[in-house]
Formats: structure tokens, sequence, C-alpha cells
């Protein structure tokens, strides 16, 4: 039996909904992308998977929601478990009636459908019957008003906004527990960033959404996740409470773009030295 994930250090307890025990993927069978990945989500929190383009993020969402094979990467080594039982092994589809759902990188709205029709094709595995799913139909308009307003109109369309707000509420026309939500500020105006992060917060407190992120934008991530996990090449670097994290010298200087003497780029920081600080 495999060691139990990490917990984020000085995390809140929370009972550990979704657990990721020393995975590694290899693509080809040759090239290997994640290296030994552990980590935990706690039940009813938002838990932010952070590091730069390339890191690892979006394979380790797919690992989680089985979606490596149609990319012909596979998880070689580790356990993936949901509520303490294995789920690696499932298809994508049963993983969703298991209460976990992936809005995929882009959005990838269905551009012919309307934003409604893009809604309800969430509710595919759904049997609980049409006025069950109406209601969830009006509680999303609720979260997004501007769906509403937005709703016959086909959703190649829309903005860039609009498809991530589309892409998130058809995730929450499935009934989820938990939904692994991969660079939602993608593309998108610092304000609509904003927006979008607020609604992510609001569906974890009111709905008790859980949510597993990965974000390129550590700032706002951080200052609305619970915990956080930092990966560099394949690998947990770091990790912690979300408030621990912001305020790590090293997470200030790399990923913040803050150091002891004031703000400078990333650029400026040669990656030996970034290297030596995580690795010391």
């Amino acid at each position: 039996m495999p060691d139990a994930a990490p917990r984020p250090k000085d995390a809140p307890a929370r009972e550990a909904l979704l657990e990721v025990n020393n995975i590694e993927v290899i693509y080809n069978h040759v090239i290997l992308v994640l290296k030994g990945v552990s980590l935990c989500v706690a039940k009813g929190g938002i838990t932010a998977l952070l590091g730069g383009n390339g890191a690892g993020k979006t394979t380790t969402l797919k690992a989680i929601s089985n979606l490596l094979k149609s990319e012909r990467g596979e998880v070689t080594k580790g356990t993936i478990t949901y509520r303490g039982e294995r789920v690696q092994d499932l298809d994508p589809a049963a993983l969703v009636r298991r209460g976990v759902i992936q809005v995929m990188e882009g959005r990838h709205c269905f551009g012919h459908l309307t934003v409604e029709e893009n809604l309800l094709t969430g509710a595919y595995t759904r049997r609980d019957g049409a006025a069950a799913i109406r209601a969830d139909l009006e509680m999303v308009y609720a979260y997004f008003p501007r769906l509403k307003e937005r709703r016959r109109s086909q959703a190649g369309y829309t903005s860039g906004g609009e498809q991530q707000m589309t892409a998130i509420g058809r995730a929450l026309m499935s009934r989820p527990e938990t939904i692994l939500l991969d660079e939602p500020s993608m593309g998108l105006a610092p304000q609509l960033v904003e927006q979008i992060f607020e609604i992510v917060r609001r569906l974890n407190e009111e709905q008790g959404v859980t949510f597993l992120l990965a974000e390129q934008n550590t700032n706002v991530a951080l200052r609305f996740a619970h915990a956080g996990y930092i990966l560099e090449n394949g690998r947990v670097v770091m990790e912690g409470t979300a408030a621990a994290l912001r305020e790590n010298p090293d997470v200030k200087e790399f990923y913040l773009g803050m150091s002891e003497t004031g703000r400078r780029s990333f650029r400026e920081v040669r990656s030996y030295r970034r290297r030596k600080r995580w690795l010391s």
C-alpha cells in the first residue's frame, strides 16, 4: 500500500478527498513528464497547482481525469485515489459519475451549439429528470448572469470570458463534487480573471464544490486558494498553505516578482539560482 500523499504543511485539518501518490507519467513510451508527483486535495477546499509553462500541471490534471490515453500518455507508477478508492483505471465518463470533472485548458466549447445547449451537454450523464436539470441550469445562470443574456448565442461567437464561464457552467451541470480547472485565466483580461476566480470562490463556499486548479497566475491563485503545490520540470518542489506560500521569499521572488529590494522581472533571475534554492 503506497504512502499517503503529503498534505500541505500547516494546512487545516480537512478530509482528504483526492490523493495522488508518487505518480510518474510517460508519453509515447519514452518521454518522462511527471517524476514522482504527490499531492492531496482536501474536501471542500481550493487547491492550486502552480508553475510555469511546461511544468507538468496539465499532465497532472489529465492523469487524474484519465484523459492521457488520447495523447499516448500513461501513468506508469504510483496511484490516484478518490475517496480512498483507486480511480486511475476508470474511463473518464465513470469518473464524472463519481463526481470528478475537468474543465480543459482553452475552454473547448462546442462552437456550433448555443451557450445553453453547451451547458445542457454537461448533464448528459445525469438520470434525475428534466426538472432537476432545469433547476441546475437556473443555478448556473444565477452565478453567471452574462450566460443567461447570451444563452441563445452560438458559443463560437462569444468572448473568451463568456466561453470560460460556459465551460465552468457546463461542468457544474454534471453536479460535480470536484472540479479540475485548467488555466482559467489564460487569455483573459485581468478584470475577467478576478471575476472568474471570485465565482470559483463563491461556488466553493456556497455549493461546497472542491477545486483543484492549475494556474500560471500565481498571484491571483494564491489569493483565492487554501493550499498550493508548485511544480517544476515534472516534480513538486514546494507545497504549503496559500498564506505560507504567499509569504515565502522564494515564491515572492520567482513567482510573484518581488524580492527583498522590491519588484523584479522573472527574467532577471538565472535558472541555476532558482534550481539551487528549490533543491537546497
